[in-house]
């Protein structure tokens, strides 16, 4: 279950696409949560990511040094 308040001025672009389509409210916000949340997700690892590059606990590799380790270079 989750309750969210929304600016009135979004709940009323909500309530009358809700009414203009015969749907509710609450398919709207789980169709909207869906389509941003791996998105979301995916910014949050990647934001994760640089900073264990920033402080040197990651590393990167180019793909000419993968591709020539994997034998795959030309």
């Amino acid at each position: 279950m989750l309750a969210i308040q929304l600016p009135s001025d979004i709940e009323k672009r909500l309530e009358v696409l809700a009414k203009a389509t015969g749907r509710t409210k609450t398919y709207y916000a789980r169709e909207a949560i869906l389509e941003h949340l791996e998105d979301l997700e995916d910014i949050y690892l990647a934001e994760q990511t640089l900073e264990r590059l920033r402080r040197g606990e990651e590393t990167t590799h180019s793909l000419d040094d993968v591709e020539r380790e994997l034998g795959l270079a030309n």
